[in-house]
Formats: C-alpha cells, structure tokens, sequence
C-alpha cells in the first residue's frame, strides 16, 4: 500500500501524535521544575555577583522545591558563562544570574558570540547597587559642586580609580566627566580591593565603586562620600546626595543582579521562575542579607528587566563610545 492512500492512513497518526507532543509540553511545564535548577554565575566565586547569588540560593530551593545549583563560569569580563546559557536547551533549568555588566559588555567587546537583545529572556532584578563617589580625606573638595570646581581649576590633573575598563564605577566617572564638562582621568585597576587601598593611602585622589568596597572606610572616617549614582538615595548611606540631587542633569548608573533564561523559553516556566524571584525578594532575612552587602531587593516583572536592557544597551554604547573606553 502505498501513495495518497499511505498518506491518508498515517495523517490522524501524525495529528493525533503533535497534540500529544503538545500535551506533555504543557505539561512538564505545569509540573517545573521536575529537577535541579542551574544558575550560571559568569564570574569567578567570592566575587559580587557570586555573594548575592549565595545570599538567595537557599530561599529559591525553598521557593521551587529542587535543589539550586550555583556554577560559576568566570572569563572574558562575563561573556563566557554568559554564553553558556545563551546556548543551553529553553527548559528553565539553566538560568543566567549576572549584573549590569550584561549590558555594558556589547559595546566593550563587540565580537561577543551571542546577541544580547536577542538570545536571551529576562526573568527579573534581584537587587540594585549604587556606585559611590569616593575621596581621601585630605582631598580639598567636599561636595560634588566643589569637586568640578577644583577639576575645571586643574583640568586633566585629577586622576579617579575603578575596579577596571568598562566597569559601572568606570561608566559613572566617565559620565561624570561628560555632563559636567571636567577631565578628571581614569585609573583602572583589577579589583575593588586595589583601588580602595590606593585611595586610602593618597596615590589616587577619587574613586567610583560599589558601596559594599568603600563602606566600611566611609563609615569609619578614612574615605569621604560625594555621592552616589542612582536617582535616589542609597538606604545603606541615607545622607549621601545622588548625583543628580548634587546638581549633574541626567546621571544614573545603576549597577543590578538580575536573572535571565534563553530565548524561546516557555513563558509558563519564565513566569513560574518570576514569581519565585518575587517571593525571595520579599522575604525580610534576604532583604537584610542584601542591605549588608549595600543592594537594596529590587523583584518585578520580566517586563520591567527588558525595559531596562532595552534602555541600557544603546545609553551604554553610545557614552563608551564617547569616551573611547576600550577592553582591557
């Protein structure tokens, strides 16, 4: 038997086995998940990105009922784990857990091996982290206002510290410099450690960093804060001004954690992840860890984090691209 009729015979198979292929997909997304949930931290452990992956790890496993496994995949500034995932099955069980560096990346390295608007999912923010403007003691400025008074007294002669080229601290100073008209130049380093320590001992005067690296010496007297990034004001340093209230017209940089699955992820499973994140961040022992490390939880919708992607890739281009800021 062959022909039209073998044709006609095998058509109620072929339909009748698509629904039911349908069907189990549905419902293995109903039942996520079913198994251990990857989260691919694209940096090395002890880092940042790494400790706040940590801080939340055990509330999720609580939260999805299977075991979360952190596996860290540090290289090429992020983008080595970040395209494991990118290449990893759409099934919800390997899952992004980076920073804002995600969005900063496709202008420092242009040949990155995944699209960043494109390959991958949002799921939502964990938390967000200001950058804090830094300076040593003895440094004759006390205010922002006072600082570009000095650095357009002395202009190229200022010198301020990151923890490295194309850094949120590395952006914000450069931003700085950009809407303020001051050339104050930057001095990269591998580490928030290195810079604090430079900072502290005079060899650099100012420093953009993450609140967690500085804190403890600004509350201790040995850094003094300018200000921070964010449009509004760090709960960890309540009396630090932002940039903006300090008088710079459009400055934000706003260093996030956030959570990201490939791209043609069920929405189903992006949801269920999503409601999950929510719940942690909710939870007042995870908001009090995160306060420890200067992040404030952050939760919302996938919505909100694409927004923010989608606002961020071209605002990062095109100030890296003004400020010719190159890969180290």
């Amino acid at each position: 038997m062959t022909g039209p009729r073998l044709t006609r015979l095998w058509r109620p198979l072929l339909a009748a086995a698509a629904v039911l292929g349908t069907a189990l997909g549905a419902a293995a997304q109903d039942n996520y998940p079913e198994r251990a949930v990857r989260f691919v931290v694209p940096y090395p452990p002890g880092g940042g990105t790494d400790v706040i992956a940590r801080i939340v790890q055990g509330r999720f496993q609580q939260t999805l009922g299977q075991p979360i496994v952190i596996d860290n995949r540090g290289g090429g500034g992020g983008s080595l784990g970040t395209d494991v995932v990118a290449k990893s099955a759409a099934d919800g069980y390997t899952v992004l857990f980076t920073l804002s560096s995600h969005t900063i990346n496709p202008a420092i390295y242009p040949k990155l091996p995944f699209d960043t608007a494109k390959d991958f999912e949002p799921v939502g923010t964990i938390a967000s982290l200001p950058q804090i403007l830094v300076a040593h003691p003895g440094f004759p400025a006390s205010s922002v206002a006072e600082l570009i008074k000095v650095a357009k007294e002395r202009p190229g002669a200022l010198q301020f510290a990151s923890v490295g080229n194309g850094s949120p601290g590395h952006l914000a100073g450069e931003l700085f410099n950009l809407r303020t008209g001051t050339q104050i130049t930057h001095v990269p380093y591998r580490g928030g450690g290195p810079a604090v320590n430079d900072v502290l001992g005079g060899q650099v005067p100012l420093l953009w960093v993450s609140i967690p690296a500085a804190a403890q010496f600004v509350k201790a007297g040995r850094l003094k804060a300018l200000a921070v990034s964010t449009v509004k004001r760090s709960v960890a340093f309540p009396d630090v001004p932002t940039a903006q209230e300090a008088g710079i017209a459009d400055f934000e940089v706003d260093s996030w954690y956030a959570m990201f699955v490939p791209a043609k992820t069920p929405k189903a499973v992006i949801e269920k992840l999503n409601r999950a994140l929510n719940q942690v961040v909710a939870d007042a022992d995870i908001k009090d860890k995160l306060l420890a490390q200067g992040s404030e939880a952050v939760g919302g919708t996938p919505q909100a984090l694409g927004d923010v992607v989608a606002s961020e890739l071209p605002k990062w281009a095109r100030l890296i691209k003004q400020a010719n800021i190159k890969a180290d």
